[in-house]
């Protein structure tokens, strides 16, 4: 991971020069939770000017990057990341947390987040992730290898807004991804037994072979839907 990281900061140099303030790892690569090939590394890259220029010159940069199965990096230029807690408090709220600068001035210190859509913001992202999720799941539900990937693919990133649900709640919130889902246990009395078996799938710990992909569905879509439920509930 840190040659693969190393490899990106000098891309980015070369494409940027003097104009790349900040490369930040944030997410799980930062927090130590990663498994395989179902983990990406999430990185915010702070430029002093984004424009034509700027998006061209990163285009193989990012094109080798999600190659090697990691999403784009965040970009955003010094003034946006000063001026924008308010619209993205769950990607922030996980940068002041833990992250791991990899090149350049932390540009997260002393930021002051704005949680004035911090809950909305949590509850719109699971909805809309759920709402992605049944789309995929309809076209690959006869797949049993299909429907395993795309559960596993997705699980992390709901052990995320989940564990910001926690929080929201003014509950403890670990960063494990296990610990969070004991947590919903013992906080809003979710179960929480898909999510522990599809962990257990990333980590290896769990033979795909072993699993009825329509069974693990059904209960992975209303631990998710009681999450949202949950969320909602909140606002009042």
């Amino acid at each position: 991971m840190d040659r693969l990281l190393n490899q990106l900061v000098e891309k980015l140099q070369k494409a940027h020069g003097k104009g790349l303030r900040s490369v930040i790892l944030y997410g799980s690569g930062a927090s130590g939770d990663v498994h395989g090939v179902y983990s990406d590394l999430n990185v915010m890259c702070v430029l002093d000017r984004i424009g034509p220029k700027e998006l061209e010159a990163s285009e193989p940069v990012f094109k080798w990057w999600r190659e090697k199965g990691n999403p784009a990096p965040l970009l955003m230029s010094r003034d946006e990341v000063l001026t924008s807690s308010d619209c993205f408090p769950i990607e922030y709220h996980d940068i002041a947390e833990r992250h791991r600068v990899l090149h350049g001035e932390d540009v997260t210190a002393g930021l002051t987040i704005d949680d004035a859509f911090y809950r909305a913001q949590v509850e719109h992202e699971l909805r809309a992730k759920l709402l992605r999720l049944r789309q995929k799941a309809a076209g690959v539900l006869s797949d049993r290898d299909l429907m395993l990937r795309l559960m596993a693919d997705s699980v992390s990133t709901f052990c995320v807004l989940a564990r910001h649900a926690l929080l929201l709640a003014g509950h403890s919130a670990p960063w494990p991804k296990r610990e969070v889902v004991s947590q919903l246990r013992e906080a809003f009395g979710i179960e929480g037994r898909a999510f522990d078996m599809l962990l257990g799938l990333r980590e290896g710990q769990t033979r795909p072979r072993s699993l009825d992909p329509g069974s693990l569905f059904s209960t992975y879509l209303e631990e998710i839907a009681a999450l949202v439920a949950v969320v909602d509930r909140l606002e009042r």
